[in-house]
């Protein structure tokens, strides 16, 4: 009788090669890790989801005092809690995407190592629980913005907060890119995890997040575009406050880096996918 399968498991495939159909046969999978992720982070502590908010707020704080109150940086005549706290939104999805999809490897060596699923599952849930996390921040935003605007604060929503869903998509899919860039090569190179600890904070302070482009020099300005990551913090500020610099020249610029490095994540990844078990 001859034997017939349902699925076929082989390492040859090409290295740009996407399942999405097999991902989304593996939708419940995904759900699983998400609620992983949750429950490891906050399993056990007092506040639970609370610490979604109390980060961005003590950060938010601690910024208005040094780098406005006693720095004295411009904010563009927003309010400085929320010119922080908006930029700190867009940073904060993007590190969480990032810092989650450069350890999808190291950190699940021992279920990969056990049994067969679709690996991009784990980053794609890394993605979602960032989400969330970014809803439940989104909110409370929300509420600091309908204060300073009742209290006449000049904050002017655009037409321009209808590309706010691309910005969202296209920060969480460049966050996933460098992070699974890094994580195919932390496999073999261990130096980049010690790195990505504190490169990441580096990188803060090369994004607009306590200043705005406007207030970077004109011979730096052009260097700052280069990062990507400030035409999303800037277009962030645009769309909800009214306020900063928002180019749609470097809007196509960053989404052309977003897909670039999407697909270097990607091949990079399948790569890896296949004898990583040897050296991890």
């Amino acid at each position: 009788m001859q034997n017939s399968w349902t699925d076929e498991i082989s390492s040859e495939h090409s290295w740009l090669e996407v399942k999405t159909e097999e991902v989304w046969r593996y939708r419940d999978l995904v759900g699983l890790f998400v609620h992983r992720d949750f429950v490891a982070t906050y399993k056990q502590t007092v506040l639970g989801v609370g610490w979604y908010l109390i980060e961005p707020l003590i950060t938010t704080v601690l910024f208005t005092i040094i780098f406005n109150g006693i720095a004295d940086i411009p904010t563009d005549k927003v309010p400085a809690p929320l010119f922080y706290m908006c930029g700190l939104l867009c940073w904060g999805y993007f590190s969480k995407c990032f810092k989650n999809s450069s350890t999808v490897f190291t950190n699940n060596a021992n279920v990969f190592g056990k049994v067969y699923f679709p690996r991009l599952t784990v980053p794609i849930s890394s993605i979602i629980s960032a989400l969330i996390a970014l809803g439940f921040q989104a909110l409370f935003f929300a509420c600091f913005w309908i204060y300073y605007y009742l209290k006449g604060a000049v904050i002017n929503i655009n037409s321009y907060v209808l590309l706010l869903p691309y910005l969202v998509f296209l920060t969480g899919i460049l966050g996933l890119s460098m992070g699974l860039v890094i994580s195919s090569l932390t496999t073999k190179y261990r130096d980049l995890a010690i790195f990505v600890s504190f490169g990441i904070q580096l990188l803060m302070y090369f994004c607009p997040i306590i200043y705005p482009i406007s207030a970077v020099p004109e011979q730096y300005e052009g260097f700052m575009w280069l990062n990507p990551i400030a035409c999303l913090i800037e277009g962030f500020r645009f769309c909800l406050l009214g306020s900063g610099i928002f180019d749609i020249f470097w809007l196509v610029y960053t989404s052309i880096f977003t897909f670039l490095m999407l697909i270097a994540g990607i091949v990079l990844f399948n790569k890896i996918e296949r004898n990583f078990m040897d050296t991890v």
